[in-house]
C-alpha cells in the first residue's frame, strides 16, 4: 500500500501518493473553485475561513492545472511550486520527495567565519542556469567563499530580470531550470562546504502576473504606502499572513536553503504584536531543525533591532547589510559626492568607525534625508554587519554598471579590498569581483510594451540623482543587449590572475590568521594617521596582536609616532606579513615599511603586520 504523505503547507497542491493529490486554496472572495486540468474539472469543497479543498485522483508530478474561480476566471495556483510557462500559464504539480538529497551531514552555517558571494544565476554563466552555475562552484570554494547569496528566484514574467518583481513566491523560476535543478545546485554546494542563502522579497510583488487579488483582496492593504506598488497585508486575516510566513520555511524544507537575504525590510510594515519578519525567521529555524540558518537584512533605516533577539525587542535575525561602509569606501576611492554620497566624506575616520562599530549613522542627522537615521549598534558583534565594495544595487545604480576597480586606481582598490576582506565584519563579494570582471551589471527587465515604457521613464527619473548618468551606457532595461552585456566572461578569470591571487590570499589570511579570526570575538581598535591613512589594531597586547595600515594617499613619513596603537608589544617589532604592493597582485613590489627609526607608508597600499621578537640591536636600543 503506498505511503500517504502529510500536508506540508496550509495551501497548494501536494501529492499524497503517486496518483492522488491534496488540493487546498484560500479564496474567501469566491463562491466556487474548481481544480482544472485538460482532462478533469473537480469542484472543491468550501471550508471555514475561506479555504476550498479536496482530494483529486488521477494526477501526478508534472501535470499542469488551474483554479477556475466562480466558473469564469482561470488562474494559476497562488502556492504553485512551478510555473513551466511563466506566471501567466498553468501551474505544475511538483513532488519534492522524488529528489534524493546527499547532504544529510550538512549542519548549516553560523554567523561567524563567513564570506558571502552574491550571484545572479541568469548572468553568472552564458547558459544562465542552475546546472551551468553549479559547475563553477568549486572555483569559488577554492578561493575562500563560504556562502552563496542567490538573487531572487521566485518566478517573474519575461525572459530575463533581476527577480525583485517576483509574483510566484513558491515557484523557482523556469528561466534557470526545473525545480530539481535548483535542488542539485544546493546539494552540490553543500558537498563543497558552501552554504546557500536566498534573496527574498516580502515588501511588494511584481506589477505583472500577480493574481493574488483574484483570490482575495486581503493579501494587500492601503494602510501603508509602498514605493513599488500595493503594500502587503500582514495585519489582516491569518491565511493572508501565513502565505508569507510559511514561505521561508518552504525554501528551507524543500530546497535546503541555509538562510535568507531579506530585501528592503524597512518597507515590510507590520504593527502586529509579533512582527512578520520575526515570525518568518522563527518558523524557518524551526523547519531547519538542527541545521543552523543565517538571515541577513537590508534595512535603509538602519534599525539595529532586527539583529537582536526577540527577548530584547528584536527580530532574531543574524546580520545587517551596512551601506554606510560601501558609501564611505566609494567616496574614498572616487571622490564622488552626489545623491546619498553627500552624507559621507570618505575619510579615514569613517572607515575606522565602520570597522569598529558597523553603522556610521546610529541616530544622528542624515543630510541626504534631512532627518535622523539609524539606531545604536554598540552591543552587537562585528560580524553582525556585512561589508562590501560591490553588490547588485550599487554597481547598477550609482556606478552606472561599472565595477569598482574601473572607477579608481589599482593601488587604492587593492588597499580597500584588504580592509573589506580582513576587517571584522562579514565580507561580501559580487559575482566576478574576485577576478576583476569587466562585465557591467545593469538594470534589466522584460515586460510587455506598456509596462516597459513606464519602466524606462521611471528609470530615467531615478538615475537622474546620480551625476553623469548616460542612457547610452546604461542601455534600455528591456533591451536584450542590456541583459547580455551583464553575462560574466569567465575567460577573464585566467587573464586577470592578479585579481584572483589578491582575493584568494586575503581570504586565506582571514581564514587562518589568529588575529583576524579573533576579531569576530573581540572588538578591533583603530586610529587616524593622516588625511588619507589609518590603522586597524587586532587584539592589541594579546596573543594574536596584528596591525593593518592603509594609506590611500601619497607616500607618507609617519614620524612623529604619537599614536599608541602603532607601538609593538614589549620586546618585539613589527614585520610585514602581507602587502598589497606585492608583484603577484599587480603592485610595484614590496618595500621595507621601517627604515629604523623612520616609518614610510607606501603610496595607496595596505600592509598587514605581526609582531616578532626584535633583533638584539633593536632590543638593546629600546633598553637604553
Amino acid at each position: 500500500m503506498p505511503t500517504i504523505r502529510k500536508r506540508r503547507l496550509s495551501a497548494g497542491v501536494e501529492l499524497l501518493g503517486d496518483d492522488i493529490a491534496d488540493v487546498r486554496v484560500w479564496a474567501p472572495s469566491r463562491r466556487s473553485v474548481h481544480f482544472v486540468t485538460d482532462e478533469i474539472s473537480v469542484p472543491l469543497e468550501r471550508e471555514d475561513h475561506g479555504f476550498f479543498s479536496g482530494v483529486v485522483r488521477g494526477v501526478t508530478a508534472g501535470d499542469r492545472y488551474w483554479y477556475l474561480l466562480d466558473a469564469t476566471h482561470r488562474r494559476p495556483d497562488p502556492v504553485s511550486r512551478y510555473q513551466p510557462d511563466g506566471p501567466h500559464g498553468p501551474s505544475a504539480i511538483v513532488d519534492p520527495s522524488r529528489y534524493a538529497w546527499s547532504d544529510g551531514a550538512w549542519r548549516g552555517i553560523d554567523r561567524e567565519g563567513q564570506v558571502l558571494y552574491e550571484m545572479h544565476v541568469g548572468t553568472f554563466t552564458p547558459e544562465g542556469t542552475w546546472l551551468s552555475a553549479m559547475a563553477r562552484l568549486e572555483e569559488l570554494a577554492r578561493i575562500g567563499v563560504t556562502v552563496l547569496q542567490m538573487m531572487p528566484v521566485a518566478d517573474f514574467p519575461g525572459r530575463w530580470g533581476w527577480g525583485y518583481d517576483g509574483v510566484n513566491l513558491y515557484a523557482p523560476t523556469r528561466l534557470y531550470g526545473a525545480p530539481d535543478d535548483l535542488r542539485r545546485f544546493v546539494d552540490r554546494a553543500h558537498t563543497l562546504g558552501l552554504g546557500v542563502i536566498l534573496d527574498v522579497v516580502y515588501n511588494h510583488l511584481g506589477p505583472d502576473g500577480n493574481y493574488l487579488a483574484d483570490f482575495s483582496p486581503d493579501y494587500f492593504t492601503a494602510r501603508y504606502a509602498n514605493d513599488w506598488g500595493s503594500a502587503l497585508n500582514f495585519e489582516g486575516p491569518r491565511p493572508a499572513r501565513d502565505f508569507f510566513v510559511e514561505n521561508p520555511a518552504y525554501w528551507v524544507e524543500e530546497y535546503h536553503f541555509d538562510g535568507f537575504r531579506l530585501d528592503a525590510t524597512h518597507e515590510v510594515r507590520d504593527a502586529s504584536d509579533e512582527h512578520v519578519l520575526a515570525e518568518q525567521s522563527a518558523r524557518a529555524r524551526l523547519a531547519a531543525g538542527a541545521r543552523r540558518l543565517y538571515v541577513v537584512a537590508e534595512n535603509d533605516l538602519q534599525h539595529s533591532r532586527l539583529a537582536r533577539q526577540p527577548a530584547n525587542g528584536g527580530y532574531g535575525l543574524d546580520a545587517l547589510i551596512n551601506d554606510d561602509y560601501h558609501h564611505a569606501a566609494l567616496v574614498a576611492l572616487t571622490g564622488r559626492r552626489d545623491s546619498y554620497y553627500r552624507s559621507y566624506a570618505g575619510s579615514p575616520q569613517e572607515l575606522v568607525s565602520c570597522t569598529k562599530y558597523g553603522y556610521l549613522y546610529q541616530g544622528q542627522w542624515y543630510t541626504s534625508w534631512e532627518r535622523p537615521r539609524g539606531e545604536s549598534t554598540f552591543d552587537l558583534p562585528a560580524t553582525t554587519f556585512v561589508h562590501f565594495l560591490e553588490n547588485h544595487d550599487q554597481v547598477a545604480n550609482p556606478s552606472f554598471g561599472k565595477r569598482v576597480h574601473q572607477l579608481t586606481s589599482p593601488g587604492a582598490y587593492r588597499a580597500l579590498t584588504a580592509l573589506t576582506l580582513l576587517g571584522p565584519a562579514t565580507p561580501l563579494l559580487f559575482q566576478g569581483q574576485e577576478f576583476g570582471s569587466s562585465s557591467p551589471f545593469l538594470f534589466f527587465v522584460d515586460h510587455h510594451e506598456g509596462l516597459s515604457r513606464d519602466i524606462r521613464h521611471g528609470r530615467r527619473i531615478f538615475m537622474s540623482q546620480f551625476t553623469g548618468a548616460d542612457e547610452a551606457d546604461l542601455g534600455h532595461p528591456d533591451d536584450e543587449s542590456t541583459f547580455r552585456r551583464c553575462v560574466l566572461e569567465w575567460s577573464e578569470r585566467d587573464a586577470n590572475a592578479t585579481h584572483v591571487a589578491l582575493h584568494r590570499d586575503l581570504l586565506a589570511i582571514r581564514r587562518s590568521d589568529p588575529g583576524v579570526a579573533s576579531s569576530a570575538r573581540r572588538r578591533v581598535d583603530g586610529a587616524v594617521l593622516g588625511v588619507a591613512s589609518f590603522l586597524i589594531r587586532y587584539d592589541a597586547g594579546g596573543p594574536s596582536d596584528r596591525l593593518l595600515i592603509l594609506n590611500l594617499g601619497d607616500e607618507m613619513d609617519l614620524t612623529p609616532f604619537a599614536e599608541p596603537l602603532l607601538a609593538p608589544p614589549s620586546g618585539q617589532w613589527w614585520v610585514i606579513l602581507w602587502s598589497s604592493d606585492a608583484v603577484e597582485y599587480g603592485g610595484p613590489g614590496v618595500s621595507p615599511l621601517v627604515v629604523h627609526p623612520a616609518w614610510k607608508l607606501p603610496r595607496q597600499a595596505a600592509v598587514f603586520l605581526r609582531p616578532e621578537p626584535a633583533p638584539p640591536a633593536v632590543a638593546a636600543h629600546h633598553a637604553v
